[in-house]
């Protein structure tokens, strides 16, 4: 059986495999913050290029959800795009 297919199964020594591979996940996750104004917000992301093979400006981790809602995200594109995606419906 394949202990890292489910979040619900765990290994014969107790391990639950997606839960480890999110946590690594994290780790090269980049830096994002949120500022707070009176009158606004600044959202800064560190654009940190992974590999040479990558073009620096498909990677976006701004995004606007509606007219006033933005959302700053850190952590693997391909992710951050769906949960993007779910919260404009």
């Amino acid at each position: 059986m394949a202990y890292d297919r489910a979040i619900t199964v765990f290994s014969p020594d107790g391990r639950l495999f997606q839960v480890e591979y999110a946590r690594e996940a994290v780790k090269r996750g980049t830096t994002t913050v949120g500022l707070k104004f009176k009158d606004g917000v600044v959202l800064i992301v560190d654009k940190r290029i992974a590999s040479r093979l990558m073009e620096p400006k498909s990677i976006e981790k701004i995004f606007q959800i509606d007219h006033h809602i933005g959302c700053a995200t850190s952590g693997l594109v391909a992710d951050a795009r769906i949960l993007v995606d779910q919260a404009r419906v």
